[in-house]
């Protein structure tokens, strides 16, 4: 008799599996046309709005955009927001124009020889003093009050960037503590060539200012700078040297602004599923203008990356408007992806409802695409959505495909992963890319990147397919969960408060 009930079960899950993907199916062939996905992507990549960089009047335009038609669809804003718009505060650090680091008989270039990780003009004349690897030790040992501080990158043992980023900010903060000016470091990781750090560095900066206007800043109150070292004879150059140094920088300097995530809620159908939410995201900000090709084309469009991922949520929420799902869902287009997944990342830390009742994050992202037969699904076995989404795929004639370049770390370098390290089962909805090859190249971060040069009729196929996987997360008996052993998995437990 208790088999008997339980192969039942399994026959009415199956049932209502069948009858709801029928249903869904005919919503999405009903609801979404070519024309639409065509005038989305055509308008969110429009040379008007140069590129939707972060920030400038064509993000904002993108922005007014998506909250327009979700005010026309019926998507509702969220209480707590004024509007659709969650504002996003940010800061801007202009590079420094010049400087230098004069000490012994050498000078050092803040053009070449010198990085300057804070803002603003800095002019010192002062004693220096080595503080070895910059420990609490180093520092209780040494008199560095009124002092320029010279210390070793990272830490003992360790050197590779992000351990000299983290070591770095302790150095900062011991130091300013005990009155020291300022602190310059001796890089020498291998992990990062110079050049690459001076491109990113040297070149305006964007960031999230998580501290208001009202609120004193949290980062040492102390300028630091990094004095290239590779082969480690600048450390035997000064580490015994006992005189001054004068260190000098012209310009920089921090601008803060606002810029906004567009978020719109429909709740759901069921009495008890509509207390879950799905999200359902993109980013919509690109690079805005760059390097002129051979035709004198200025503006990085961003068709692919994300238009494209921006229409597929437009034509969810759409859909989901007229024909509400049992789940509530929860659409979020991202500012600030490109300048390191910032709008995300403010989401997480200032949630708009509960992170514990989001069970799902459908995030679509793209660099391109290679193979019309495919959706490339990041993280697609990672958790129980996948055979859904796979299935709704393959509706469209699409099969679905894992990460094909997995040294690319392509999880961990789109909205997604903010959610992923909160608990919340994520995944990252993208074109058929098998491969970074050139064709992948030719388009990606490219002013050829335009809403002309892309195959429409596939998009068609695309963005229904993803639509259909949307509703069937959201009627779902189940919700979607990590699969055991994952990366994100223990978060995924302790954010639900469940015990493994």
């Amino acid at each position: 008799m208790l088999r008997l009930k339980f192969t039942s079960l399994v026959f009415a899950i199956f049932v209502f599996s069948s009858i709801s993907g029928q249903s869904n199916k005919k919503i999405v062939d009903k609801s979404i046309t070519k024309e639409s996905v065509t005038q989305h992507v055509k308008q969110l990549a429009s040379d008007d709005w140069l590129g939707r960089d972060t920030p400038s009047p064509g993000l904002d335009s993108a922005a007014a955009y998506v909250a327009r038609n979700f005010s026309k669809w019926g998507v509702e804003p969220l209480p707590s927001l004024n509007g659709y718009y969650q504002v996003v505060r940010m800061k801007a650090s202009e590079p420094s124009l010049s400087g230098h680091f004069a000490i012994r008989d050498s000078v050092f270039n803040l053009e070449n020889q010198m990085l300057q990780l804070t803002d603003g003009a800095v002019s010192l004349n002062a004693p220096v003093v080595f503080v070895d690897y910059g420990t609490r030790e180093d520092f209780d040992a040494a008199d560095v009050n009124g002092k320029i501080v010279i210390a070793r990158s990272g830490s003992k043992g360790a050197s590779t960037v992000r351990n000299i980023f983290v070591a770095g900010r302790e150095k900062a903060t011991l130091a300013a503590e005990k009155g020291a000016l300022a602190l310059v470091e001796l890089y020498n990781s291998p992990q990062t060539k110079w050049k690459i750090l001076q491109f990113y560095i040297r070149n305006r900066q964007v960031s999230l200012d998580f501290k208001s206007g009202d609120e004193d800043d949290d980062d040492p109150n102390i300028q630091r700078f990094w004095l290239e070292d590779m082969d480690n004879s600048r450390l035997a150059y000064l580490k015994d040297y006992m005189g001054s140094a004068a260190l000098v920088v012209n310009g920089g300097g921090e601008t803060k602004f606002n810029s906004q995530n567009v978020v719109g809620f429909v709740q759901g159908t069921d009495a008890v599923l509509r207390n879950e939410i799905v999200i359902f995201s993109a980013h919509y900000d690109h690079v805005g203008t760059g390097k002129p090709n051979d035709q004198g084309d200025t503006i990085y469009n961003g068709t692919r990356d994300n238009a494209i991922g921006t229409m597929t949520v437009l034509e969810a929420a759409r859909t989901i408007a007229a024909n509400p799902l049992k789940r509530s869902s929860l659409f979020i287009l991202f500012t600030g992806e490109e300048k390191g997944l910032l709008g995300s990342e403010w989401y997480v830390n200032h949630p708009e409802m509960p992170l514990n009742e989001v069970v799902f994050c459908f995030n679509s992202d793209n660099a391109g695409y290679n193979d019309v037969t495919k959706a490339t699904v990041v993280g697609l076995n990672r958790t129980t959505a996948g055979p859904i989404i796979t299935k709704a795929a393959a509706v469209y004639n699409l099969t679905t495909l894992d990460d094909p370049v997995p040294d690319q770390n392509l999880f961990d370098r789109s909205d997604q992963v903010n959610f992923a390290r909160k608990g919340v089962p994520a995944i990252m909805y993208s074109m058929g890319l098998t491969s970074f090859d050139e064709e992948i190249n030719k388009y990606y971060h490219q002013s050829a990147d335009n809403p002309d040069s892309v195959d429409y009729d596939y998009l068609f196929k695309f963005t229904k397919a993803y639509v259909l996987a949307a509703r069937e997360i959201g009627d779902a008996p189940a919700r979607p969960v990590w699969i055991e052993g994952d990366k994100y998995f223990e978060a995924g437990e302790n954010l639900y408060n469940k015990t493994p």
